[in-house]
This record gives C-alpha cells, sequence and structure tokens, in this order.
C-alpha cells in the first residue's frame, strides 16, 4: 500500500524534470532568439542625424525663423535645460514613473496592464515605457500587432544600451507629436502658447503632457474641451504623485484652453532666407543680429510705410561699426506684402546713392590740402568740359565756406571738389572700403558720381559710413556669427580717409539739425536724393553705432516730392531712439586737429585751391615734386622690431615753383614754412602720408606714399 504513491511521486518527479528542462531549452532558444533580433537591428542614428528644422538664432541664441523639417514638420532643435523642468517632471509621472529604474522595458508595468485591463474587460493602460514610445516615434508606425509590439520592445532595449536616459528624453522632447505637423516640446509651446518652454505654467505644462496620447483628437484650436479633460488628467496625476500640490492643480485645471494656434516667428525674414540659401547644409544658423532690435525696427519700419502710398518700400541697416557686427538689417516692412514687392530685399539692391558720397569727396579735399573746413568756395553756375551742375533747389549761394557747403549739400562746390582730386582717386577709396561701386558698362569715372552717378547698395553705404566713423579705418560689415557661409574678413588693410580728415567730416556733419529729443545725442548723418526723386537716404553714426535708411520704389520709378531730408531723415532719427542706453558719443577730435582749427588758415588755404584758380607758372617753372614719385612704398625702418633700430625721415624734394612752400601731411598744416626745395619729416607710425605742398603763387602738388 505504500510502494505506490512513493511510484508517484518519482513519476510527477520526472515529468517536472522533464517540464523544467522543456522550459529551460524554450528559454533558451527564446533568449538566443531576443539576442538574434536584437543584433540584426539597424543602426540607430546619432541625435544629431535626426531630420530638425533649419533654425536661425540671433547674437544670444534667440530664435529669428525656423524652417520646416525635409519632411515638412515643425521640429525645432532644443536641449532638456530649455525645457522647464516641471514638465519633464509631470511627464515621467504620468508616463512613466520608473524610468530610470529600468532597462527600457517594465516587467511591473506589463503585468498591471495585464491584470487592469482582464478586470476590465478592456484595455485599461498600456505597458509601454517612456523609451518604448520613443522607440515607435523613431519608426514613425503605429502598434497594432504582437510583432509590432516585439519589435518596440527590441528597439527599446537597443536605445537602452546606445544611448543615456537624458538623450532618450531629449529625443522625446524632439520627436513627440501634437498635431497637425508640429512634433517636438519647442514647437509645441511655440504654437500652442506662442512661446519657448522654457518657463511654463502648470497648466501649459500639462497639456504638453497629454497631447502626444492623442494629438489629433485633443487639438487645443479643434477640440478644445477634450484637450482641457486631458490636460486636467495628467494634472491629477501630478497632484498624485507630489509634483503639484493639491491647490496647484485644482487651480491650473480651472484655467481655459487656449484656442488659437500662433504662426512660428519669422523675424529678420530676408537675412534669415539668405543665411539658408548660403549655407543650405547647416541645421543651425547663428547671426549677428539683436533681435530685440530688429523686432522694434520692422515695428517701426511698419509704421511708418502703412503712411505711404505703395509700392513705396522701406530698407534700414544698423551696424556696430566697432565690431562690424550688423545688428539689424530690414530689407522690406513686410515679406508677404506682395503690392510693395516685400520679398526684395532692398539691402542689397544696387541704386543711385545721390549725395551720399560727397563727405569722401571733401574728406579727400582736405587730405591733400585743397582746403579745410573754413576755406572758401564759390557755389556759382560752373561748366567743366561741357558738364554744368546745378543744386537741388536751382538756387545758388555764392561764396560760402566749405563746412556751410557740404551742409547745405551744394553740388557744384562737390563737383569742383571732385574735379580737383580726380573721380578716379574717389573710387579707388570707395573700393578700400570693401566696397564695389557699379558704373555703366565700360564707362570711366566721371564727375558725375559726385550726385549719385553710380550704383551701391544700402550694405555699401552702410559700410563706407562705418569706415567714416571709425576714423577712415573700414571694416567689412558681416551677419554671420556661425553655421552660414562668412562675408567678412574684417579689418581693410588700407585707409578709406586719414584719422583727422574723417574727423573734419564728421564734425561737420553733426553740425547738421538734430532731432529735438531728450534720448537721442548728437549723431553726425548725411541726407540723398537720386535723381528723380527715385531714392530717398539717410545715412548716420554715433561713437558706436552706423545706421542707414532708404525709401523708394523698389522697381526704379520715381515718387516725387520725396527726399532724403524730408523722408528718411526723421525715420534715422528714430531708429537711433531704438537703439537705446547701447548709444555712444562721438569721439573728441585728435589733438593735432584741435591745433589746426585754432590756428589761422594759411594764406593759400583761404580759398579751396581748384584747378585753374590763381597766377599760372610759366612754362618749366611749375611746382612739382620730384621725390618720391606718387603711390611709392619706402621702408623707413617703421615697422622693424629689432632692438635700437632707427627710422628715417620721409625726405621730399621739390621742382619749380616759389618759396616760401606751406606744406600739409594727411591735411595738417605744418607750423614752419619751407624755404628750401626739400622736407625732412618725420613720420609717428607706418602707414599711408598724404603730402601737399603750396607754393606763394597758389600752386599745388602732391604724392601719396606708402610707409613702413
Amino acid at each position: 500500500m505504500t510502494a505506490r504513491p512513493r511510484k508517484d511521486w518519482r513519476r510527477y518527479r520526472r515529468w517536472g524534470a522533464a517540464a523544467g528542462l522543456g522550459l529551460a531549452v524554450i528559454a533558451g532558444a527564446a533568449a538566443l532568439k531576443v539576442q538574434r533580433d536584437l543584433e540584426a537591428l539597424r543602426s540607430l542614428p546619432a541625435i544629431a542625424d535626426l531630420s530638425l528644422s533649419v533654425v536661425v538664432l540671433d547674437r544670444e541664441d534667440r530664435l529669428l525663423r525656423a524652417f520646416t523639417s525635409k519632411d515638412d514638420k515643425w521640429r525645432l532643435p532644443v536641449d532638456l535645460d530649455r525645457i522647464d523642468p516641471l514638465y519633464l517632471k509631470m511627464l515621467l509621472a504620468f508616463e512613466d514613473k520608473r524610468y530610470f529604474e529600468h532597462g527600457g522595458v517594465d516587467p511591473r508595468a506589463f503585468l498591471r496592464s495585464a491584470l487592469q485591463s482582464a478586470k476590465a474587460g478592456r484595455i485599461v493602460s498600456g505597458g509601454s515605457t517612456l523609451t518604448m514610445q520613443v522607440a515607435r516615434l523613431l519608426d514613425e508606425q503605429p502598434t497594432k500587432s504582437l510583432r509590432r509590439k516585439y519589435e518596440q520592445v527590441l528597439k527599446a532595449v537597443q536605445l537602452e544600451k546606445t544611448f543615456s536616459k537624458e538623450d532618450i528624453l531629449r529625443i522625446y522632447a524632439l520627436r513627440a507629436p501634437f498635431g497637425g505637423n508640429v512634433e517636438g516640446v519647442r514647437a509645441a509651446s511655440l504654437s500652442w502658447f506662442g512661446k519657448e518652454p522654457v518657463r511654463l505654467t502648470p497648466a501649459e505644462a500639462a497639456l504638453l503632457v497629454a497631447l502626444p496620447q492623442s494629438p489629433e483628437a485633443r487639438r487645443p484650436d479643434r477640440f478644445p474641451e477634450t484637450a482641457r479633460m486631458a490636460r486636467n488628467r495628467v494634472l491629477k496625476r501630478a497632484a498624485e504623485a507630489g509634483v503639484l500640490t493639491g491647490e496647484e492643480a485644482r487651480s491650473a485645471a480651472a484655467e481655459p484652453i487656449r484656442v488659437k494656434r500662433h504662426a512660428m516667428p519669422i523675424v529678420a525674414p530676408h537675412e534669415s532666407r539668405h543665411a539658408r540659401l548660403a549655407a543650405p547644409e547647416s541645421k543651425v544658423l547663428r547671426l549677428t543680429l539683436d533681435r530685440d532690435l530688429q523686432s522694434a525696427l520692422e515695428t517701426l519700419a511698419r509704421r511708418k510705410i502703412a503712411a505711404r502710398a505703395r509700392p513705396v518700400s522701406m530698407a534700414i541697416v544698423v551696424a556696430d561699426h566697432q565690431s562690424g557686427e550688423i545688428l539689424a538689417s530690414i530689407g522690406a516692412p513686410d515679406l508677404l506684402d506682395t503690392s510693395r514687392l516685400g520679398h526684395v530685399d532692398m539691402t542689397r539692391a544696387v541704386r543711385s546713392p545721390g549725395s551720399t558720397l560727397k563727405p569722401f569727396i571733401y574728406g579727400l579735399a582736405f587730405e591733400e590740402g585743397i582746403g579745410l573746413p573754413e576755406s572758401f568756395i564759390d557755389d556759382r553756375p560752373t561748366n567743366i568740359g561741357g558738364y554744368q551742375p546745378t543744386n537741388f533747389d536751382q538756387a545758388y549761394q555764392g561764396t560760402v565756406t566749405l563746412r556751410e557747403a557740404l551742409q547745405l549739400s551744394l553740388n557744384t562746390p562737390a563737383v569742383q571738389l571732385l574735379e580737383a582730386v580726380g573721380p578716379a582717386r574717389l573710387l579707388a577709396r570707395l573700393k578700400r572700403a570693401g566696397v564695389r561701386p557699379e558704373l555703366e558698362k565700360d564707362a570711366a569715372p566721371g564727375l558725375a558720381i559726385a550726385l549719385g552717378g553710380l550704383g551701391l547698395t544700402l550694405r555699401d553705404l552702410t559700410q563706407l559710413y562705418a569706415g567714416l566713423a571709425r576714423g577712415g579705418e573700414p571694416l567689412a560689415l558681416f551677419v554671420c556669427r556661425s553655421g552660414c557661409k562668412a562675408d567678412s574678413d574684417g579689418v581693410l588693410a588700407s585707409s578709406v580717409l586719414s584719422e583727422k580728415a574723417a574727423w573734419l567730416v564728421g564734425d561737420i556733419l553733426a553740425g547738421l539739425p538734430q532731432a529735438q529729443s531728450a534720448d537721442t545725442s548728437r549723431i553726425a548723418y548725411k541726407t540723398g536724393t537720386a535723381y528723380g526723386y527715385r531714392d530717398a537716404w539717410a545715412i548716420g553714426f554715433d561713437g558706436r553705432h552706423v545706421a542707414a535708411v532708404w525709401l523708394g520704389r523698389p522697381d526704379g520709378t520715381p515718387v516725387p516730392g520725396e527726399t532724403g531730408a524730408s523722408a528718411a531723415v526723421p525715420i534715422l532719427f528714430e531708429v537711433f531712439q531704438k537703439i537705446g542706453p547701447k548709444r555712444a558719443p562721438l569721439p573728441d577730435a585728435p589733438s593735432d586737429v584741435m591745433l589746426t582749427m585754432n590756428r589761422d588758415l594759411p594764406a593759400p588755404l583761404r580759398y579751396a585751391r581748384l584747378p585753374g584758380r590763381g597766377p599760372i607758372a610759366r612754362n618749366g617753372d611749375s611746382l612739382r615734386i620730384a621725390y618720391p614719385p606718387d603711390g611709392a612704398e619706402l621702408d623707413l625702418g617703421l615697422t622693424s622690431e629689432a632692438p635700437g633700430a632707427k627710422t628715417l625721415p620721409l625726405v621730399v624734394k621739390l621742382k619749380g615753383g616759389v618759396a616760401p612752400y606751406s606744406v600739409l601731411v594727411n591735411g595738417i598744416p605744418i607750423p614752419e614754412k619751407l624755404r628750401r626745395r626739400q622736407l625732412f619729416w618725420q613720420p609717428d607710425g607706418p602707414g599711408f602720408a598724404n603730402v601737399t605742398i603750396l607754393d606763394a603763387r597758389g600752386e599745388r602738388a602732391g604724392t601719396t606714399v606708402y610707409l613702413q
């Protein structure tokens, strides 16, 4: 009777052992299959390789504009430290409380989901972890079968082995769907709240947690009540998990759902488009623009242009002439305004600059000893080789100083001075500033360029005046900070004007009428009006900023009565007001310039020395410089770094003329009269030296050399 039970027990043990062995074999085979399936998975893409929107950022990495990704999604790059921590806490409390404890799959969550679903007779909650959701987002396919679920589990394990927990969270923040073509937390926050996700209210954070569960059915702009209920469930779970207090959750749940979808930011549209086209492979383009100033000036441009008839447009450029950085660039008031050809970037359009080049003509005249600000010149009808310029108002002022002639923007004095300095020399100086003036095909530079007879862009003029503001030292302006095509070589090699000539010109321009405003200090500025009222200009600078304004019709047709003084100058002063407390005063005069201004003019400089003025010398007896030749480069030891190295003086030898001779170096008179036909002058450093000699009869000779 006792032997049989023992026999049965042995049989059961054998069956149990066989079953255990079978289960072990099955488990081993399953583990082997899982391992092989894991190894067969395709490599995961690097985060940097994910298809994202191209973004254009300002000087402080603030968003200016975004472009949709290659698959037409708003999917903006974002780092976890730029997302409100409250959102991340709510996300984990609602989606995956044990996120930092599991390896991609949470068996406890699966068991809980199975028991709840069995008890309720329907699926109550999923067992997916946040990592599994990321796996599904990367596959971009729904999970509707056991096979797809199995593949999702494998991909989740692969994710955990490849990335850190923080990286997986970041992928979720980049790829989670939020309705329509909006993906990622940053794009969602900008679309639904109109702001970056770095600061979110509890209600906003909860809505962003709820939307990816059913992004189309919960879209706030279409189904606000469904979105509200889903948001409130997240708030309730956050309170239960201790992320929010009960009072905070109830207060957030009482907030209404905002039903408006905000447009993506589009600040500096022309510069953003230009940067994108110049570097099509870059995902992040960083510009030198200041978003606050850019936005303020775009608002100003739209307000000002609204009072003008279509198709009149406007363009504005503001730059820091100390660094060369462009801080604001407005190619048109409204990119989408087709009636004003808003898509045309008028900062890069070639137009006639009108009278805006006159300061550089006067600067050359000062530099070459043709005159000084208080020298006289006649403003009368003039005929120079058949060219007969007239003033804008068809009137003449008679005898005026060069200071008055420039401030009144008189045409005939400017043309007379240009004849004296030479159109080719003016053009060469403009090119030294890094700009490329456009002349009519095969045309030589003539006297008409004094009044705008060539083509320049608003960017060109801004760069020219930046050089003037820097004491004659040109600097290439640029807008690319990183990620885009560089457009600057920094400081340019040759000066556009001497420091003294540049300061004298700036002092004259600063004497023009100023805006009556407590927050606008003195600026130096010049206006210009192109022939036939086609372009109205105003360009000005203070001790740090240079700004330029253009108004006109993009198609080049006239705008009758619109001048730089009446249309562009008021806007220019408002631009400087928008710059605000970052303004800097104009620099004080160099010491040698003050000496010149406080001294009586030499007799030969009381009138500007113009061609044909004064006694005519006898043949063979005219004043000329025998040495050094114009354009020579002389090694005087000024750049030597050897200890105790001596520098040599510049020696200038004269021929002809009548003593005594007056000498000007870089536009500044040397106090002592020269009675011999040889000058010894000790330069204070390397660079260009412009030497002008005036004899007792008023004859002039000059040479420009480079000293090193």
